[in-house]
């Protein structure tokens, strides 16, 4: 996570003042805070706040001078553990190649109707780079040919939220949404 991503999860500009930084973190830890919000993406949303208010504490108590050395050091660990996405648009050599390797694997999981198997496998690529576009594409695809199996195997309510789910992850694409009003219409047809 890099300083320009946590002031957009704190909801702030970029070089925003300490005391900024502490309000926004309080009223967003208050909104989201698993106590408070049963809903399990809040508690995900309460870390990550979390993680990148920390973050940005650490880089605000360091000399103008460290600020920048700091910066780098946390970046650099960040690639070396691999365990935190790449910003939009920057894949690393490693990223792009299970990035490749992910996509044949989902198209034979597709082909063969395992449709579980590909929604777990497109959504953990979609945690390890949430800002690939791409990946948004698969894994709506994933949800919304899993709801289209689910509609003729007769499961119509969990048919209803794989198609749903569909359409939230990639609501601009209106191929997708053909086709899953498509699926809809087929379902209505089996009532």
């Amino acid at each position: 996570m890099n300083q320009a991503e946590c002031y957009h999860l704190l909801g702030l500009k970029v070089g925003a003042s300490l005391a900024e930084i502490k309000s926004s973190y309080r009223r967003l830890a208050r909104q989201y805070h698993p106590d408070v919000n049963s809903d399990d993406r809040a508690g995900e949303k309460f870390i990550a706040i979390t993680e990148a208010y920390q973050y940005l504490l650490d880089v605000a108590q360091t000399t103008p001078t460290q600020a920048s050395t700091h910066i780098r050091e946390k970046e650099s660990a960040t690639v070396r553990t691999a365990t935190r996405p790449s910003p939009p648009g920057k894949l690393s050599e490693v990223e792009k190649q299970l990035k490749s390797q992910s996509y044949q694997q989902l198209q034979t999981l597709l082909k063969d109707q395992r449709f579980a198997r590909a929604v777990t496998l497109v959504e953990g690529l979609a945690q390890r780079l949430p800002y690939d576009v791409e990946v948004k594409q698969w894994q709506a695809i994933a949800y919304q040919r899993w709801g289209r199996y689910l509609v003729s195997a007769g499961q119509h309510e969990k048919a209803r939220i794989y198609l749903k789910k569909a359409l939230r992850t990639d609501p601009h694409n209106r191929a997708l949404w053909a086709e899953v009003d498509r699926d809809f219409r087929r379902m209505e047809d089996y009532l």
